[in-house]
């Protein structure tokens, strides 16, 4: 359920507070964030060298827990209370999650994950620098840089005595590439810091353009269509007792899910496999089948499997009676029935996320680093952020390290986006902070 916060025209008055803030020049004290960050900014390459170098693929367990156990003791050192949640309720290593409350100003949670989609047998394992400013390595970008440029805006925040004054709930999961089931579990820290949380910041890559951030982001959830006809000679097709086949209503429903539905924006639905056959098996955990058929036997059974994304809830509301009214209408002597599972909602546009983009593409401009404009959410996939959308105030991502070809090993990281992004985060956070404090009724 939607949190309630204080009547409309104070919600107002803190997002105009915080865009009057915002039209400030750089002050002393963020003069000295920013210092800060340069001069402790080859430690924070060391650390995000060390914290690379470690496995951490979502299966990996004790990998991303090793990570973990690496950024725990910063987050301590900060005056933080720290905590590993343990994920063996939903089949993962598990959570990070650091703590500071009872200051001033809005409470703002910030996000990051351990894991990365290379596990121990991937060719992509360590640090390897491309250039000067280049380097490639498992995670860089997507997200590790992300969790450094974390700790390093909350210690130039520390360093100058803020951070105790402020109240911060950090949460960096160990299964955002591959999710543990049930969601309920997997992502309870999330959903549980979103209803305390005011303010969500996400240090994901983003698409790879420190010039740009996430407004919004489509969901990613999964549909299983299954089509059952009669078996019989295919000399008989088409006949009133046999009628069309499992395959052909397949198609039929497919087409028509496309026919109904392909050019609505922000939307898209993919059938990602397919098995269809006299006999068949579909093993769900694995995503793989087997079909058996001949061609001179009619079809009998057909399972579809695929995605759904969308940019409001509402959209994927319509999408979903849509696909289920598609489906109900069958071919003769077919069945059909379709099941749509839970997975990330969508992180949807609202004002308030606008208006948060604006204050930190101010607090770019005064530190020299230029505008900042919001990405196509048809570029942008799901990402933990997607679990606050119904509870928090407003948010953005896309923070995190610049890189490029993310989920590939040659997957790589600007370097020179550490500093950068870290001066941006400390420096609205501390702006967040000088405005007034959203309070919840």
């Amino acid at each position: 359920m939607k949190k309630c916060h204080l009547p409309y025209f104070l919600t107002v008055l803190f997002l105009f507070t915080i865009t009057a803030l915002s039209q400030a020049q750089v002050d002393r004290t963020e003069k000295k964030l920013v210092n800060w960050v340069d001069e402790n900014n080859a430690s924070a390459l060391q650390l995000l060298k060390d914290i690379i170098n470690i496995n951490s693929g979502t299966m990996n367990f004790e990998g991303v827990r090793a990570v973990a156990d690496v950024l725990m003791p910063r987050f301590d050192a900060l005056g933080m209370q720290t905590e590993w949640l343990d994920g063996r309720s939903f089949n993962r290593a598990g959570h990070l999650v650091a703590k500071i409350e009872g200051g001033k100003g809005p409470k703002i949670m910030l996000i990051g994950h351990l894991d990365t989609v290379f596990e121990p047998d991937s060719p992509n394992q360590e640090w390897r620098q491309v250039d000067e400013n280049t380097i490639k390595g498992p995670g860089i970008a997507d997200m590790k840089g992300g969790d450094v440029i974390i700790l390093q805006a909350l210690s130039a925040l520390h360093a100058q005595g803020i951070l105790k004054d402020m109240n911060i709930w950090v949460v960096m999961t160990g299964d955002e590439e591959l999710s543990g089931k049930p969601l309920s579990e997997s992502k309870k820290a999330l959903i549980e810091a979103a209803k305390w949380a005011d303010v969500a910041l996400g240090f994901e890559n983003g698409d790879g353009n420190p010039a740009t951030v996430n407004v919004a982001r489509r969901s990613s959830s999964e549909w299983k269509l299954t089509v059952t006809g009669n078996a019989a000679h295919s000399s008989q097709v088409f006949k009133p007792e046999v009628g069309a086949g499992a395959i052909y209503e397949a198609s039929r429903i497919l087409y028509q899910f496309y026919d109904e539905l392909a050019s609505e924006e922000f939307l898209t639905f993919n059938p990602g496999a397919i098995v269809g056959g006299t006999t068949v098996t579909y093993d769900d955990r694995e995503k793989s089948g087997t079909a058996f058929g001949k061609n001179n036997v009619v079809s009998k059974d057909v399972t579809v499997t695929g995605d759904i994304r969308c940019l409001t809830p509402e959209q994927l509301a319509k999408a979903q009676a849509t696909m289920k009214r598609i489906v109900s209408k069958h071919l003769p002597q077919t069945k059909a029935i379709i099941e749509f599972a839970d997975g990330y909602p969508p992180f949807a546009p609202t004002d308030g996320n606008y208006q948060l983009m604006n204050a930190f593409s101010k607090v770019s401009q005064d530190l020299g680093f230029g505008e900042v404009g919001a990405v196509n959410p048809a570029d942008a996939g799901a990402a933990d952020i997607s679990f606050t959308s119904a509870y928090i105030s407003m948010g953005i991502d896309g923070m995190g390290m610049s890189g490029a070809d993310d989920h590939t090993i040659n997957e790589t990281g600007d370097i020179r986006a550490l500093p950068k992004q870290s001066k941006r985060a400390a420096v609205l956070m501390y702006r967040l902070m000088k405005g007034i404090k959203l309070e919840k009724r």
